[in-house]
């Protein structure tokens, strides 16, 4: 099992100190409010306790005693358009590596290992200067803006979050974030430690149409006995942007019309045109009744279903895909 690498992060006074270490300030020391619960929880796993020795987390990390009741269905971290931490997204180095956040509003999509943190750290002090409480939906990442917020996505299971960054690591060349244990939760990799994610920025204008999205939602409910519902209105469209671990982008290039806004399957990627094509043609010869089309994005292409109205509809959709073709779906959001 991979174990958590420790995180570092700049203060105002460039001094380098753990960001979730042992040695805390007195302001520091203060801890999140301590939930009660007596018995385990349904749809939690039960892990081995921390410091045990025996998780896939970190020395003396894992789970806490007591989580609070209705983890699971825990809403996503509500967003907003706050500043930037003054000191949190200047260039820094740990362990002799220069790390760089990136503006914020970048495009930025980066897929690999991510692992989650708890108790070791819960009611310490985080890089944006907020208390780390492993109960939200929280996370820590090397070079995203501080405070700003990023959808991640578990490619083995489909399921997808939205975690506030608020601070800094893993410092580990192999993990690309840390998410907080509620965040791990929803995205299923709490047993095994680590899982292969995909991390994608949301720019302060997607934050603005969320925003929107959340106000008209409550306006929606509060008049729906009077009012009825109407048809969404057609987005323009957009293709993402892909960017490697090491921060390498490359612009995309529709080879069919995969712009519409919505929900996606994303059903396979191939580092030849030909290989996508073939699926596509598989596919269509199964009668699996897809909608199809094919994306380059810099040197690979790939195959994405869709579009989907809603998550839940496309995951269902990847569900109901011919066993015999051993496909692992991703859902996208556009």
């Amino acid at each position: 099992m991979k174990k958590h690498a420790i995180r570092l992060l700049p203060l105002a006074a460039a001094a380098l100190l753990a960001a979730c270490g042992t040695t805390q300030t007195d302001s520091a020391s203060r801890k999140a409010p301590s939930p009660v619960t007596a018995k385990p929880q349904p749809g939690i796993p039960v892990l081995p306790a921390a410091g045990s020795g025996r998780g896939a987390y970190y020395q003396d990390d894992g789970p806490g005693d007591n989580p609070p009741s209705g983890l699971i269905e825990t809403p996503d971290a509500e967003v907003r358009n706050d500043p930037l931490a003054p000191y949190s997204n200047r260039p820094y180095v740990v362990f002799g590596k220069t790390y760089k956040p990136i503006p914020l509003g970048s495009d930025f999509k980066q897929r690999g290992p991510g692992t989650w943190y708890g108790k070791k750290f819960h009611g310490q002090r985080t890089s944006s200067g907020e208390i780390y409480d492993m109960y939200k939906m929280t996370a820590a990442h090397p070079t995203l803006p501080i405070p700003s917020y990023a959808r991640v996505t578990n490619v083995s299971n489909g399921n997808s979050v939205v975690v506030r960054i608020n601070d800094r690591g893993p410092f580990h060349s192999t993990r690309i974030i840390d998410v907080s244990y509620t965040a791990a939760l929803k995205l299923g990799l709490l047993v095994n430690g680590s899982s292969q994610l995909e991390v994608v920025h949301l720019p302060p204008a997607e934050i603005e149409r969320m925003i929107a999205a959340r106000k008209a939602g409550g306006s929606a409910a509060a008049t729906a006995s009077v009012t009825p519902p109407q048809a969404p209105q057609s987005m323009p469209k957009a293709a993402p942007m892909l960017a490697s671990s090491n921060g390498d982008e490359a612009k995309p290039v529709l080879l069919g019309g995969a712009g519409e806004q919505g929900f996606y399957l994303q059903l396979g990627s191939y580092a030849r045109e030909d290989g996508a094509d073939g699926l596509r043609k598989r596919l269509e010869a199964s009668d699996a009744g897809l909608k199809l089309d094919v994306e380059q994005a810099g040197k690979f292409y790939r195959l994405f279903a869709g579009p989907y109205a809603s998550r839940e509809d496309a995951q269902a959709a990847g569900k109901a895909l011919p066993s015999s073709l051993k496909l692992r779906p991703i859902v996208i959001e556009r």
